[in-house]
């Protein structure tokens, strides 16, 4: 599944809408990484931050779409990198991770979340007992993800030009 670089349309529902644009930002983080080398992949370049690198970013991206639709919103276990009490920032520790694997893993950890939006209303609540982040309702979550996915295309677009020079919006 790859997603499109396309705002949605000006007059739709809700939910197309919510999902176009969190779609829209997914496709950005995507099209970030094309053609990018694997040694740039995990070349940090912002030495306060040397977990933040294109492969890490993804990384974190992926986790955090499983933590917010399977885990806070299904109530399914809190499972994987996001949890780990050390080290810290797991999720973004992914050297000697193929970047295109971590595309990958990102492509179909965002396709199970959309099938997550679609069969649940908006106005359902997450479930899982441990969090109180889960009493957010399925709309919340979705603005969230628009906020965070965007958030961190942001910093890919700012690393990718300090890494080889290429910019643009979308």
């Amino acid at each position: 599944m790859t997603f499109s670089r396309v705002r949605p349309p000006f007059v739709a529902d809700e939910r197309t809408q919510l999902v176009g644009w969190l779609d829209m930002q997914r496709a950005i983080v995507q099209w970030k990484c094309a053609g990018l080398s694997e040694e740039d992949a995990h070349r940090p370049v912002l030495h306060a931050s040397p977990l933040m690198t294109m492969a890490g970013v993804v990384s974190h991206l992926r986790w955090t779409e499983r933590t917010w639709f399977e885990v806070l919103f299904l109530g399914r276990p809190a499972d994987g990198p996001q949890f780990a009490e050390e080290p810290e920032d797991a999720d973004m520790r992914v050297d000697g991770v193929p970047l295109a694997q971590l595309l990958d893993e990102y492509e179909r950890q965002c396709a199970a979340s959309n099938e997550i939006i679609a069969a649940h209303p908006l106005d359902e609540v997450g479930k899982h007992p441990d969090f109180k982040s889960s009493a957010a309702t399925l709309r919340w979550m979705v603005i969230h993800m628009v906020e965070e996915t965007a958030r961190h295309a942001g910093h890919l677009d700012a690393i990718r030009e300090l890494l080889d020079g290429e910019r643009g919006y979308y």
